[in-house]
């Protein structure tokens, strides 16, 4: 997936965002509530020595909404803090595959207001991978990873779905004399669920 591909993509999340009318839907993200969701991605390395590498990663998200909507216009929305298990990341690389795990200690989101169905959001996070043979070869087994995202929910009446373009910088930060880094372009679905705000349960009392 090419540089161009990427824009386009994050160009049609924002147009799809901001056209979708106002309807009936479940409630989104709320202060006070929590996101729980299965994810999988998948992707490839974008230049460089790597370029020939290939990833694939599945985990388990808990996150924490943080906030009640602040900001202006298009961009008024909740923050989100989350953590990520990642018991499956696999690097595909010419002869081989690099099979790991990892955890993501933390992913800051921003989930814009909701647009009918749809709730968009950009993420910025962080973690650390661990591998059972050294990715790339003479490297580490130990590497850490940045990433920034652009994706969407689309609510349904008890789960939700959400689709991303991710961008994933994977590197050993120093930790042997060879350290190329990885740039990758990936594609992350997920299933999963926002739970209701402790507010949000409350229920009026009569004089």
């Amino acid at each position: 997936m090419s540089r161009g591909t990427f824009l386009g993509l994050a160009l049609l999340f924002l147009f799809v965002s901001t056209q979708v009318p106002t309807v009936s839907a479940q409630a989104g993200p709320e202060k006070g509530g929590h996101e729980v969701q299965l994810w999988t991605g998948g992707g490839h390395a974008l230049n460089g020595v790597a370029s020939d590498t290939g990833v694939w990663n599945v985990g388990v998200r808990y996150g924490w909404v943080l906030t009640d909507p602040h900001g202006p216009g298009f961009l008024r929305g909740r923050f989100e803090y989350a953590v990520d298990a990642v018991p499956i990341f696999w690097l595909f690389e010419p002869g081989r595959t690099a099979y790991g795990a990892g955890v993501d200690p933390f992913a800051l989101k921003w989930n814009l207001a909701p647009r009918g169905r749809i709730v968009p959001y950009f993420e910025l996070g962080g973690g650390v991978v661990f591998t059972n043979v050294q990715a790339p070869a003479g490297t580490s087994r130990v590497n850490f990873t940045s990433s920034s995202a652009l994706g969407m929910h689309a609510l349904g009446a008890k789960l939700n779905w959400s689709a991303e373009v991710r961008f994933m910088h994977i590197s050993n930060a120093g930790l042997s004399s060879e350290n190329p880094g990885i740039n990758t372009l990936q594609l992350r679905l997920g299933i999963g669920m926002f739970t209701r705000g402790k507010h949000s349960s409350a229920m009026p009392t009569n004089p």
